[in-house]
């Protein structure tokens, strides 16, 4: 048999072309061009000091057409923040399918975080390979932009518990093999859709046999290793140590908490940074934004304090005195949160982005207070 002659060196150009032909779609692409691998939309997380930390250099958020992680203690706020960024999505003209395995979302909470319910796709959580095939489905049968949130993965059994008895070790580590298969199916599709993946998981006890690696890092998130590859970002929540960790009103009772979120993952050069926030879930629901940016800014050079004074330098040669009681009050005038804005995108986004500073200012918050 002849063999068949080469037909001399070929550009990146057609190298790309005989692919796609091969393929029967585009699946090789031009970096310099739009490509799916690219995050060129982010899905605001209700926070704007989470939003400043998710990616190096750039006010972000979520990531439209990746698979993130929310995982959290028990009261952590987990529901309540993926109810704002289902919110935040729909103002975007996101579809927003919400699997849920804990029958626990009520609608007139969703209505209160923002979210249109009559826009949203609610699906009680069956079972892993529920969730996973409906995903699938759903990508492949039309063009819209979807987020796809899931609460939460720890509570939603594999068939083969449902089916099974309550003995652990008749299915040790199904549903992780399962999610393993899923996501290798799941995670181009998502990409190439545009769409998005938000996971939400629990905070588990780290039980080693290792005690150094259990004070090193004392949590762990079911689901197996597959999930962790496949996360774009995680964020963890966890209560702060440095104050108390609920929010009570003026007859003192509890109407929020105070949550500290570190990115356990990112692939956006920001690992490892951390932030705070308040989270009301009493009459008013969702992340308390604008009341967490003092804390964001008061380490600037731009503010200077005095006793129970803080000075801050407007930039203009204007300087306002003011007192951290009064920062909700302060923060309604314009002026003062263009300027509040400016400095936190320079101190959180800039300066970290340049390497200025210490570190420990953007990684360990209760230290650098």
């Amino acid at each position: 048999m002849a063999k068949k002659q080469k037909a001399g060196r070929l550009s990146i150009a057609d190298m790309r072309n005989m692919i796609n032909k091969k393929a029967g779609l585009s699946v090789a692409h031009n970096l310099k061009e739009k490509n799916p691998t690219e995050v060129t939309e982010w899905i605001p997380t209700g926070s704007r000091w989470l939003d400043s930390i998710v990616c190096r250099g750039q006010l972000a958020g979520v990531p439209v057409g990746k698979v993130v992680e929310i995982a959290g203690l028990e009261a952590s706020g987990k529901s309540y923040m993926a109810a704002q960024v289902a919110a935040n999505a729909q103002k975007m003209g996101i579809d927003v399918v919400y699997f849920d395995s804990e029958s626990a979302i009520d609608p007139t909470f969703l209505e209160r975080a923002g979210c249109d319910i009559s826009r949203l796709l609610y699906v009680q959580a069956q079972s892993v390979e529920f969730v996973l095939e409906t995903i699938e489905d759903l990508l492949g049968s039309n063009d819209s932009q979807m987020l796809f949130i899931w609460d939460s993965l720890a509570l939603t059994p594999s068939v083969s518990d449902v089916e099974g008895d309550f003995n652990p070790l008749s299915s040790m580590a199904v549903k992780a093999r399962i999610l393993a298969k899923g996501m290798s199916k799941l995670t181009v599709p998502i990409a190439n859709s545009k769409s998005t993946f938000l996971v939400l998981n629990q905070l588990k006890t780290n039980i080693t046999r290792s005690p150094s690696e259990a004070l090193v890092e004392p949590y762990m998130t079911p689901g197996g290793k597959a999930m962790i590859y496949a996360y774009s970002l995680r964020i963890w929540l966890t209560g702060r140590k440095a104050k108390a960790s609920f929010i009570m009103d003026d007859n003192g009772f509890r109407v929020g908490s105070e949550v500290k979120a570190t990115l356990k993952k990112s692939r956006f050069g920001t690992q490892g940074r951390q932030c705070t926030f308040k989270i009301l879930w009493g009459d008013d629901i969702g992340v308390q934004d604008e009341e967490s940016w003092f804390e964001a800014v008061k380490g600037s050079r731009y503010l200077t304090s005095s006793g129970a004074w803080y000075t801050m330098d407007m930039g203009n040669g204007e300087q306002i005195k003011f007192q951290p009681s009064k920062w909700k009050e302060k923060i309604q005038d314009e002026g003062f949160k263009k300027r509040v804005l400016e400095i936190m995108d320079e101190e959180v986004i800039l300066r970290f982005d340049k390497r200025e500073s210490d570190a420990s200012e953007f990684y360990d918050i209760e230290k650098a207070e």
